[in-house]
């Protein structure tokens, strides 16, 4: 197995992920370069704050320089309207894999979403290679990022796994996480999988999910050659939430007024 990047930059390094991976995986890295808006806390010994606005190229190329691979979680992390995901979660992941081209970069981890796939029906098992179906404006970002990354990985040869993260949560809370759940413990195995991941694999899609019972998503044959082996299963938690009774995997997140952006529009007609 391959050893860990010695230099590893982890873009929103101050979302939940980001400060959880800091506890866990990102301890065993020698040097960890800490990127975001947002102020990180107070930095180990192995960590350095660099900030960068991720649509500023110049600023994130500054952020990439001299790393070794690149943690990608930075950006609008919900549905929001395209005025403000355009910039973060479009723009900004161009950025990043611009500036990992022209850094020399070639491990990048893209941090991707199962909100790519909501408005697959509940109960059908995916993995990873159908057709995206968004869920919202924020999943449509997230299949925007999985196109650069192919486009990269094929035309300038960088290395990406792009992980389609479920529901990261210290424990589930609501009847979805039973089949989406990614706790804390998994999440850490899985990244520490990626950054490990021979040269050579080109992009590859895995989902981010624990090894729940319920889950609507297989591990495919990348996530099996990556040696990702998720532990927890949110079943455990079963008896406390109730059954599962929307008819797509996003839930909620399908739902069309989620998010603000798209209220239905007063034609004037009636019924």
């Amino acid at each position: 197995m391959n050893e860990l990047p010695g230099r590893v930059l982890v873009t929103g390094a101050a979302g939940a992920i980001g400060r959880s991976l800091r506890g866990t995986l990102l301890r065993k890295v020698a040097h960890v370069r800490l990127s975001d808006i947002r102020a990180v806390g107070e930095t180990a010994g192995h960590e350095e704050y660099v900030p960068a606005e991720l649509t500023d190229l110049d600023q994130v190329r500054a952020a990439v320089h001299g790393m070794d691979a690149v943690i990608h979680l930075g950006g609008v992390a919900d549905e929001a309207d395209f005025a403000s995901i355009k910039g973060p979660n479009l723009e900004g992941v161009y950025n990043v894999f611009e500036a990992c081209r022209l850094e020399g970069v070639s491990r990048v981890v893209n941090t991707s979403s199962n909100r790519i796939t909501g408005f697959y029906p509940a109960g059908r098992t995916l993995d990873g290679q159908e057709a995206v179906r968004p869920d919202g404006l924020y999943g449509a970002a997230k299949a925007f990022g999985e196109a650069l990354a192919s486009l990269y990985a094929d035309r300038f040869g960088l290395d990406v796994v792009s992980v389609r993260v479920g529901s990261f949560e210290e424990r589930p809370s609501e009847s979805r996480h039973l089949h989406t759940w990614l706790s804390p413990s998994d999440a850490a195995r899985l990244y520490e999988a990626c950054l490990k991941a021979p040269a050579g694999l080109g992009h590859v899609t895995i989902y981010g999910v624990s090894r729940n019972t319920r889950s609507w998503w297989s591990q495919n044959a990348a996530a099996s050659a990556l040696g990702y082996a998720p532990r927890d299963d949110a079943e455990k938690f079963a008896d406390r939430l109730p059954p599962y009774t929307e008819v797509h995997q996003g839930g909620q997140y399908t739902h069309y007024e989620y998010g603000g952006w798209a209220a239905r529009p007063d034609t004037g007609r009636t019924p």
